[in-house]
């Protein structure tokens, strides 16, 4: 099997169980306890509370979030092309079967506290298992990118932030100012799980090491530690004199040994140690 070829079956299973995930979330945390945290799922929680009266139950989620989405998919198809929502087209349809099938199962139902919680941790890993796939559900996310078309001048991020703080600024006025201040936990809680994910989960430390034995404590490292030392060519600004900079990549467990090492061989050596979202490579996560 080809590399592509799995690539492509590895992105539909991540689309799969992220809108799985992110429908449980919508449909057995967030609508039950009336937490709107934007989106068109937060849209679909709000149109169903006001068409409880006129639809016995109000409009089904799956629904809504397959009746907004639609037009706009058409719109991206027609600016965009087609390929470029292939895979937003079949996440958001994916997300709808989801909504229409799952039962719900409120498993935090009158704890709006948990509610916040459970639902942004797994509402955060179902979108960072779409987005790892290279897709959206549509959504605000679409309609943000379709404005950016024409305002050039304006992200799309700023713009999607816009559209969601108007949806939950909606439910504020529907629910109340306190289920917003719960849905904001949601919202933290999705947007932080989902950049880890997007970001990788594998974090690691960077050394920045200034010497008078360069040579002596990279062979130290290399050897010790197995892990490659990058000479960078720098200048004291304070002395004038020419430096020749270390840098290492470790993993976290690893950081404590090197600076354990530059201190045997350097007493004097200057560290810089800062976190690393993830690595791509030998020795960290393989290509």
């Amino acid at each position: 099997m080809s590399v592509t070829r799995k690539m492509k079956l590895r992105d539909i299973l991540l689309i799969v169980v992220g809108t799985a995930l992110m429908a449980f979330a919508v449909a057995s945390i967030f609508d039950p306890s009336s937490l709107i945290t934007g989106g068109f799922s937060g849209l679909a929680i709000i149109i169903r509370q006001l068409t409880k009266k006129l639809v016995p139950g109000g409009v089904p989620l799956s629904v809504t979030n397959l009746i907004l989405n639609v037009p706009f998919l058409l719109l991206a198809v027609k600016l965009k092309g087609f390929r470029y929502l292939l895979r937003t087209g079949f996440a958001t349809v994916m997300l709808s079967f989801w909504l229409s099938v799952l039962p719900v199962i409120p498993i935090a139902e009158g704890d709006l506290l948990l509610s916040a919680l459970y639902g942004g941790l797994i509402m955060g890993v179902g979108i960072g298992l779409v987005f790892v796939a290279q897709a959206t559900t549509g959504g605000t996310d679409l309609i943000a990118a379709l404005i950016q078309h024409f305002l050039r001048h304006y992200s799309t991020a700023s713009i999607m932030w816009i559209l969601d703080t108007l949806i939950v600024l909606f439910g504020a006025y529907l629910f109340g100012v306190q289920m917003t201040l719960y849905a904001i936990i949601a919202i933290y809680l999705t947007s932080h799980i989902a950049d880890g994910l997007i970001d990788g989960l594998k974090f690691s430390k960077a050394a920045f090491i200034i010497t008078e034995k360069p040579d002596e404590l990279s062979q130290i490292l290399m050897t010790d530690l197995d892990r490659g030392v990058t000479g960078i060519s720098a200048t004291g600004m304070y002395s004038g004199d020419a430096k020749n900079m270390l840098f290492c990549v470790v993993a976290k467990k690893e950081i404590v040994q090197l600076k354990e090492l530059t201190k045997e061989c350097d007493p004097n050596a200057f560290v810089i140690v800062t976190d690393v979202r993830e690595v791509l490579g030998e020795g960290f996560i393989e290509r």
